[in-house]
């Protein structure tokens, strides 16, 4: 039997303030972006916490020293060429609760594995990025509409994007799931082991989709159903862990794998899915073969492993970067 809500959020608020969970650095985040409106509970929780990291975030300088590729320019289309610039088309990550995919430091500035891995690419190609942030909703169909030349927003190769964007890959990443670690679950290996929990995750995202998916396996099964909870900030989901809102955070392995290490009284529950991982083109644009060769001659000279190392994220780099692959769902 499940433990109340009240009991479960009473337990979690005790824990981050005597841990020092760093809330008040998550909560500031998720005031921007959260989905739902924060209560007063939810903001003296924040208050009692400080902020803390138990890992220190890299700032060595991986990308001054990739060399442009003039072969690699003259693939460009003759306007780009002209220009030297691309528009990409992100989001903009604030604070450290989307690390190592993409954060920002002191100063504002974005920083993150991504963020390495697309500023290598501009260099090898010997352009700038145009950077317009957007919403993770927006970016595909920015990039379908021309808006946007190149999108990058942590996006898993599915059949549904297929159809409207072509992708360069450049890592593989997978769909996890997290906790407190004063919950009930210990491992999630498939859907069926969250049944009866409620679980948050992002709009829009291949975890909407999966959980939409899979939304009659717990009555299969015999269980209760689990409830899914939408925030677009990864620092609301963080919050609603603490508070006793959510039971679960389902998002990138990257990510939960780094907050496990980052953020005290979480614990990383397992992998259900994985996934190829790229930048997004419109439909037949020219760009997305550009962007895989640039991809793979940062993995022929070894900057590629550079990014990767800095951020210290083994098993997810990948041998070479494809066009288009076959999604796995």
């Amino acid at each position: 039997m499940l433990i109340s809500s009240r009991i479960r959020r009473s337990r979690r608020v005790r824990t981050a303030a005597v841990a020092g969970i760093g809330v008040a650095a998550v909560l500031a985040l998720a005031a921007c972006n959260s989905s739902d409106t924060l209560s007063e509970e939810d903001k003296a929780v924040g208050q009692s916490g400080s902020a803390s990291s138990a890992t220190a975030v890299p700032t060595e300088d991986v990308v001054s020293g990739v060399k442009a590729d003039p072969a690699l320019h003259a693939e460009l289309p003759a306007a780009v060429k002209k220009s030297g610039v691309l528009t990409l088309g992100t989001v903009e990550a604030t604070g450290e609760a989307s690390l190592p995919h993409g954060g920002s430091d002191a100063q504002g500035n974005q920083i993150g594995l991504d963020v390495d891995l697309r500023d290598a690419v501009a260099k090898v190609l010997g352009i700038k990025w145009k950077v317009d942030f957007g919403t993770f909703e927006t970016i595909v169909p920015g990039t379908q509409n021309g808006k946007y030349d190149v999108g990058q927003a942590n996006f898993a190769v599915t059949s549904e994007r297929l159809q409207v964007v072509d992708y360069a890959t450049y890592l593989k990443d997978g769909q996890s799931f997290m906790a407190s670690s004063d919950s009930d679950l210990d491992s999630v290996k498939k859907l069926t082991d969250i049944c009866g929990h409620t679980v948050s995750t992002t709009p829009g995202s291949s975890f909407q989709q999966i959980l939409e998916q899979g939304a009659g396996e717990c009555k299969k099964a015999g269980k209760s159903p689990y409830k899914v909870q939408y925030y677009k900030d990864s620092a609301a989901i963080l919050l609603g862990l603490q508070n006793g809102k959510t039971d679960l955070y389902f998002g990138p392995t990257l990510s939960l794998k780094y907050i496990e290490k980052t953020v005290p009284n979480t614990k990383f529950l397992g992998e259900i899915s994985s996934t190829d991982v790229g930048f997004v083109t419109a439909k037949g644009s020219p760009l997305a073969h550009v962007l895989v060769d640039a991809v793979n001659e940062l993995i022929k000279d070894g900057e590629y492993d550079k990014i990767f190392a800095k951020w210290n994220v083994p098993g997810i780099g990948i041998p070479k970067s494809e066009f288009d692959p076959k999604p796995t769902f």
